[in-house]
């Protein structure tokens, strides 16, 4: 007789090596796919009395999770110069981008983010108006201590600044004090008109977007954070006891923010 088991055993064995080798490939496919579909563009703006060098700790830790990340040195010079100078990032992105901002910052992405490359929003300790408002009035709603202060000064031609003296008091309570103080030598003067600039359109009406609230914040209230934040309908995350310069101080958690908005806005 002859044996047909041998055969029989082969053509099984590579039967089943073929369909682990097509699992297999299904899955690189698909994995290719997803990450064909991941944003992978982090566009980043400071704000006012700042400049793009305080987001270092987070660039360096975007970009060893595989971001591509790219930051707004706005000129302060006027509100649509800011605007302009996100827009102009944003051109050079290669597909869509989550756009975060900071502090004054938040206005400029709130008018900048309608570009139709954003596809979310991330709000660090900013301001978050809506269409018709300003910034300036809507601190009013919460002033903060530094509002009531006297440390926010003006020079001869019209900008702003913070006195060097306060600057880590009000602005960066929880740096070093060698930190605070080469960030208020080095901090960008802010025309004083930029923040009663008035929205035309909010970004947030139509596109998701994150708040990261800093506890401790003297330079906009906590509470006008959270004002914004619910009535925008924002993923809000809360970092306790941290001061306005929450994206220097934790640069951890305002990263994983920016990722899950990403991974959010992937799906």
């Amino acid at each position: 007789m002859i044996n047909s088991t041998k055969p029989m055993r082969a053509v099984t064995t590579i039967s089943r090596f073929l369909c682990v080798a097509l699992l297999l490939l299904t899955c690189g496919v698909l994995s290719a796919q997803n990450q064909d579909h991941r944003v992978k563009n982090i566009v980043l703006v400071h704000g006012a009395w700042a400049d793009g060098s305080g987001w270092k700790g987070v660039y360096n830790i975007l970009v060893t999770d595989g971001f591509n990340v790219s930051i707004v040195q706005e000129p302060e010079t006027s509100f649509q110069d800011d605007v302009t100078a996100v827009k102009r990032i944003l051109a050079l992105q290669d597909g869509p981008s989550i756009l975060v901002a900071h502090s004054y910052g938040g206005s400029v992405i709130t008018e900048a983010g309608t570009d139709p490359s954003v596809v979310g929003l991330v709000y660090v300790a900013a301001h978050m108006p809506d269409a018709g408002e300003d910034e300036g009035d809507d601190g009013k709603r919460f002033p903060s201590d530094l509002a009531k202060s006297g440390a926010l000064k003006k020079t001869a031609d019209g900008f702003t600044y913070l006195d060097p003296a306060q600057f880590h008091e009000y602005f960066a309570a929880d740096l070093s004090a060698e930190q605070a103080a080469f960030m208020a030598r080095s901090q960008v003067f802010n025309f004083a008109d930029n923040f009663s600039a008035t929205i035309t359109t909010a970004a947030w009406r139509t596109k998701p977007s994150w708040m990261i609230v800093s506890g401790s914040d003297r330079t906009i209230n906590p509470n006008l954070e959270r004002w914004y934040a619910k009535r925008a309908g924002s993923h809000t995350v809360e970092v306790a006891g941290a001061s306005h310069c929450v994206y220097v101080s934790h640069p951890k958690q305002v990263a994983d923010v920016i990722e899950s908005a990403a991974r959010a806005v992937s799906k």
